[in-house]
């Protein structure tokens, strides 16, 4: 593999894109920070073909010069837990990257356990230990050193490894084409677009609210988070889940009251407590027809626990047989909705779960089937007609 090391000039970025056209893949990692700003800052990307290797610097690059091997449809773009990476990538180049591949979703097919980390994934796939000793690194800061670059390459290089290895065990035990639902959901640019809007649901303790405070607090949340989009600066330094929960609950209407509270932010200016108690004001004026709610759902009856109970024990049977982990399939809630007979809103009900295990459940919900036990093999489903 040729290592290009940090390409930081238009023309090496070029020289790049050009030694790379017509690979089939492409491994790819960033490194950025969040700490102190809304919006991710992109610090560096990391690349790997079957045979080239390159860090790319941001700071330095326009990268928006990558778009065209990013946005390729004919290249598949290799992540291990894409979210983060496709959303800044998404941010910088107007679009996102498709179609994926993600490691970690492809790991849970392969009996590798829910959310593996790519470092377990790597020493438990290509028995590798990976250095550790950068995890804390600086990205921002230039010039980076020697230790670093070959640190943030080995993002690229195994990941890359684990895409051959894990792609060809998924094609020949027949479970590549489970991953395409997954992969298509998170090649949506949709999915990372925050809605100010549906902010609300996001803050911590909201479901102990009444309705007419769920209008307030829709209404802060939202301009808390079209503040921090503009300022770029983390919601809770703008203000805190917990100082939401009490201006939903108290209402304030003008700014000593508002002031007053405990915690609020002695230094916000007085334009932006203008907004806030405008946006209070809008919370708490909301006709009761568009209040927020939260989903009603009647407790499960006794009986229907227990169902729930025995289909999660059919879940991890079911699952077993595949050498596949439970949480990789679906979780209680799943199974919820099965014993409720809502099959549309459980991911048991359609795909490949569907396939795996949410059939099987649903014949033996349906009393098809019945569970009794198997010496020699534990749980054993036995169909009922005849």
């Amino acid at each position: 593999m040729h290592d290009h090391g940090l390409i930081d000039t238009p023309d090496g970025l070029q020289a790049f894109l050009q030694a790379v056209r017509g690979a089939p893949w492409i491994a790819l990692d960033t490194e950025f920070l969040r700490e102190k700003t809304y919006y991710p800052k992109l610090c560096l990307i990391q690349a790997a073909t079957p045979e080239h290797i390159a860090s790319f610097d941001p700071l330095a690059l326009d990268v928006k010069g990558l778009a065209p091997m990013l946005h390729d449809r004919s290249v598949t773009k290799v992540f291990h837990s894409a979210w983060q990476d496709m959303e800044i990538l998404l941010r910088e180049t107007g679009d996102v990257p498709a179609p994926v591949f993600d490691t970690q979703i492809a790991a849970a097919m392969l009996g590798h356990g829910d959310q593996i980390g790519y470092a377990n994934l790597v020493r438990a796939v290509l028995d590798h230990e990976l250095d550790k000793s950068q995890t804390r690194t600086d990205w921002s800061r230039r010039p980076l050193d020697s230790e670093q670059l070959a640190y943030a390459a080995d993002d690229v290089r195994y990941l890359a490894a684990l895409y051959q290895q894990m792609h060809a065990e998924l094609e020949s035990s027949g479970r590549l084409e489970w991953l395409q639902p997954e992969m298509d959901a998170l090649a949506d640019p949709e999915a990372y677009r925050a809605d100010p809007e549906a902010a609300w649901r996001r803050v911590s303790g909201h479901k102990r609210l009444k309705p007419r405070e769920l209008s307030i607090l829709q209404a802060v949340a939202a301009w808390r988070e079209r503040t921090a989009q503009s300022s770029d600066r983390p919601r809770k330094w703008v203000l805190s889940d917990d100082l939401l929960l009490e201006i939903a609950r108290r209402a304030p209407a003008g700014r000593a009251q508002l002031r007053g509270l405990r915690g609020f932010p002695s230094g916000m200016n007085d334009d932006r407590v203008q907004g806030l108690l405008e946006a209070i004001r809008a919370g708490r004026e909301r006709p009761q027809s568009e209040w927020p709610a939260l989903p009603k759902q009647k407790p499960l009856s006794e009986a229907d626990e227990v169902l729930a109970d025995m289909a999660m024990a059919l879940l991890r049977e079911l699952a077993r047989r595949q050498e596949i982990t439970p949480a990789a399939i679906a979780q209680r809630k799943d199974v919820v909705e099965l014993v409720r007979g809502r099959a549309q809103d459980s991911r048991l009900g359609s795909g490949w779960r569907h396939h795996v295990a949410g059939a099987e459940i649903q014949r033996w919900l349906n009393g098809e089937t019945a569970l009794s036990r198997d010496p020699a093999n534990g749980l054993e489903l036995k169909s009922t007609a005849g």
